[in-house]
């Protein structure tokens, strides 16, 4: 084995090959620095994806764990890597024109396994899960976390409050709200599970990896891990709501709260191990022991590694080329300067429209500076004897590099509001979404969509291809966020507040319209 490593260190063809990956890979981490820098700033503000910082390293133990399979199976470079490296590029494009940062991190995975077939060849095939492992330091778009943790949340109280009544202890669940007489719990997005569910699965898929058993056995590990979590949350929720009951809301806050965390996570841990006993119990009656056992196995390395024919350049110098094309194209993109036609401030948006009188109102500098918008107006309107409805538009002249709106689905739990219905509705012949939101006994509706230089737009997936589209198109990618909000109080209907709101969009948004830049005149021809 030393005499055929020293063989392969001599080689001056595998030096070559060695530099070209490692160009290469360090001119990848260049393109993508922008969105990787994404993530890795989610993985320092939430706590859901905190376990992110230990993925890149525990991918790099997979490999070199595998690092004799490589090195005794390895053949040749493969030209099959190049289809997977140009479509990680194309992705890459798409995500970075629109704003996607999801379609940069998954784009950036995909030119890995396609730079480790161009680079290996056959022996890529133990670097899959390795690299397929990075998933899990991918987080979620904003969006779909919501959703994520609204459809947790209210599963994880339910249970939670069917654990409860065993102990013969009344409760009443309204939403997320846990009633239990003198004291109410609310089931925070914190608590959805969401904490326990990402690194779970991290750690699900890497006992999986390591269990040297049927493929079914480990699916079937991996997969426990999500009823598990949302299972051991319920758990979590229901000692809460018992500790509450019996020595008070102070069960509920602070240290303790964590810690019960901190226990519950751990005996998830405890449960997949658990299962794993309880698998080889019932099946092959192996010990964990021998299951989790590394494999050992030292072979020859192929003598490929030493054999000129064995070290084709070529595939991986063209993955190189091809990425540095893409660094080229990227950089003319985003330096092409935009020109939508010119706004109109929307500071001198009228405080009367239409039998409507408003007030300006200001949003906070740190806030501003967070949106990272061009314009905006924020005003209170209220017509003769209705109650108020407040108006918000926020303007973007240019929606690359991730400045663009923050879409109300997410903004809205983050305020501590709960979506309790969510719809498409049409307004006028034009597009809107109508959100009715809660928190403890208000309500109010809102309604949302999007002006995306001169098209209304409600759906965020169509928003994000107009916006790719239209920067290559028409070089442009300015748009807006318009956000109409009433309360819904006791002393009236739902349809009252629903009138009142398409009143006030009816006769606002076509003074908006004068505001906003409309279609460009390539398109309109």
């Amino acid at each position: 084995m030393e005499m055929a490593n020293s063989r392969i260190a001599q080689s001056p063809q595998l030096l070559k090959l060695i530099i070209a990956a490692s160009l290469m890979f360090l001119l990848s981490l260049w393109l993508y620095w922008d969105g990787l820098a994404v993530a890795v700033l989610r993985w320092e503000r939430q706590e859901e994806y905190s376990h992110g910082y230990l993925i890149p390293l525990i991918s790099l133990y997979f490999i070199w764990e595998a690092r004799y399979k490589i090195l005794s199976t390895y053949e040749k470079p493969s030209w099959l890597g190049l289809p997977i490296i140009v479509l990680a590029l194309v992705i890459f494009f798409v995500g970075e024109v629109s704003a996607l940062f999801i379609l940069i991190h998954y784009s950036f995975i995909l030119l890995l396994l396609g730079g480790s077939l161009a680079l290996l060849g056959h022996a890529a095939k133990f670097t899959v899960l390795p690299i397929l492992f990075l998933c899990f330091a991918i987080p979620l778009p904003y969006f779909l976390e919501v959703i994520l943790t609204a459809k947790m949340q209210l599963i994880s109280s339910e249970l939670g409050v069917m654990i409860i009544r065993w102990f013969s202890i009344p409760v009443f669940l309204s939403g997320n709200i846990i009633d239990l007489g003198v004291y109410k719990l609310q089931v925070v997005e914190a608590c959805s599970g969401l904490r326990y569910l990402f690194p779970l699965m991290s750690l699900s898929f890497m006992a999986a990896y390591f269990y040297r058993v049927r493929f079914w056995k480990r699916g079937l590990l991996f997969i426990s891990a999500v009823p598990v979590t949302v299972v051991m949350n319920s758990v979590r929720i229901a000692i809460t709501g018992i500790l509450v009951d019996q020595f008070g809301i102070e069960m509920a806050e602070g240290f303790l709260h964590d810690f019960e965390g901190w226990i519950i996570f751990m005996a998830c841990g405890g449960i997949l191990v658990c299962e794993v006993i309880i698998l080889e119990m019932l099946t092959s009656k192996i010990s964990l022991s021998e299951v989790f056992a590394p494999e050992v196995e030292i072979s020859e390395p192929s003598s490929a590694w030493y054999s000129t024919a064995g070290l084709r350049l070529a595939p991986i110098l063209t993955g190189l080329v091809l990425v540095l094309v893409a660094l080229g194209t990227i950089s003319q993109v985003d330096n092409r300067a935009e020109t939508p036609p010119a706004a109109r401030s929307l500071a001198s948006f009228p405080l009367k429209v239409d039998g409507w009188l408003g007030h300006h109102n200001k949003l906070d500098q740190p806030v501003i500076e967070s949106l990272k918008m061009t314009d905006y107006v924020l005003a209170d309107y209220r017509s003769e004897g209705s109650s108020p409805v407040n108006f918000y538009v926020a303007y973007y002249a240019s929606q690359r590099k991730g400045s663009s709106p923050h879409s109300p689905r997410v903004c809205i739990p983050g305020g501590g509001w709960e979506i309790a219905n969510l719809e498409r509705q049409n307004i006028q012949g034009f597009p809107v979404n109508r959100v009715i939101i809660r928190k403890e006994l208000s309500s109010q509706l809102v309604y949302y969509w999007f002006e995306e230089r001169g098209i209304p737009v409600a759906n965020e997936y169509v928003k994000k291809w107009m916006l790719f589209r239209d920067a290559f198109q028409i070089n442009r990618t300015d748009g807006a966020l318009v956000r109409v909000t009433t309360p819904i109080f006791e002393t009236e209907s739902l349809a009252d507040a629903e009138n009142r709101a398409q009143n006030f969009i009816k006769s606002a948004r076509p003074k908006l319209l004068e505001f906003l830049p409309g279609p460009s005149m390539e398109k309109e021809g």
